[in-house]
């Protein structure tokens, strides 16, 4: 029973403590006003932390975004077309990059998704896709939301990716059997017969890639730009709320209230987070049903 409640305590004390180190900022400021500021300057005491949440919001379905559809089709494949030998090497493999630190991600990032989104996307888009929304290339660079998606979305798959694939394992072969025996090709098999019995789990598995996004710090903060505004297109720079924590937090704690304004930015991403992932458990119980 005590272990059972442990994860419920511990965030509860989380927090608790980012609310009563928060408070001296929360009780200066109305929340609409630290919520929906768009201006970011501590020295002249302005805390709006509006540009970093839709940053965060913005990296962060753009990651999902690239990474559940080829992870799905992988998870598929190696679930009901592999070999068990090309299971048996893709296993170790996924195994391995999911274990890469992601600070090697983000130099990754830097030397390679940056370059390619300046060179290579971004006049792609000003000319073919500018009448597309997200999608105006102001002052490309690189550094952007765009840059930040692509790396967050290699980070994540090998997650998706295995837990995609063990769900699928649990699906009984006789249901597998049982349609190819009344004449069902083996794609109309996952499609009618494998594929709603998995739902709930590969919408898990999306939820706990998705988590981890959210909360990326370090190998986003070296290809996102880190500039505190409201982007308006994939390409442009952004500032999420984890790189503002990494960045500043210990630096110029002299300024009145940066301190408590840097612990309520871990408590919004937090509060994020939670209700995000009370959302998907909501979401997966009716599936479910």
């Amino acid at each position: 029973m005590v272990i059972t409640l442990l994860p419920l305590f511990l965030i509860s004390a989380v927090t608790i403590g980012l609310l009563l180190r928060s408070w001296p900022i929360l009780s200066a400021y109305s929340l609409k006003e630290l919520l929906f500021g768009s201006i970011w300057k501590p020295s002249q005491g302005l805390f709006g932390f509006w540009p970093f949440i839709v940053g965060t919001f913005w990296v962060t379905v753009v990651g999902v975004g690239l990474a559940v559809p080829p992870c799905l089709l992988v998870s598929i494949y190696l679930a009901e077309y592999a070999h068990a030998f090309t299971r048996s090497i893709a296993k170790p493999v996924l195994d391995l990059l999911a274990a890469i630190p992601p600070v090697v991600y983000g130099v990754w990032g830097l030397l390679a998704i940056v370059p390619f989104v300046e060179t290579f996307l971004a006049p792609f888009s000003k000319r073919w896709l500018a009448f597309l929304p997200f999608m105006a290339v102001n002052s490309p660079t690189g550094f952007s939301i765009l840059a930040g998606g692509i790396v967050l979305a290699v980070m994540i798959a090998p997650l998706v990716i295995s837990v995609v694939f063990e769900i699928f394992a649990t699906v009984p072969n006789d249901l597998r059997f049982a349609s190819l025996a009344i004449g069902a090709t083996r794609w109309e098999t996952i499609r009618r017969v494998v594929l709603p019995q998995v739902l709930p789990g590969i919408i898990a598995g999306i939820v706990l890639g998705a988590s981890r996004a959210f909360g990326e710090t370090i190998a986003v903060l070296m290809v996102v730009g880190n500039v505190p505004q409201v982007p308006g297109s994939l390409f442009d720079a952004a500032y999420p709320l984890p790189a503002l924590i990494a960045n500043n937090y210990g630096d110029m704690m002299s300024i009145p209230l940066y301190d408590a304004a840097l612990l309520c930015a871990a408590l919004i991403l937090l509060g994020v987070i939670l209700i995000f992932n009370i959302a998907a458990t909501l979401v997966l119980k009716r599936f479910m049903k």
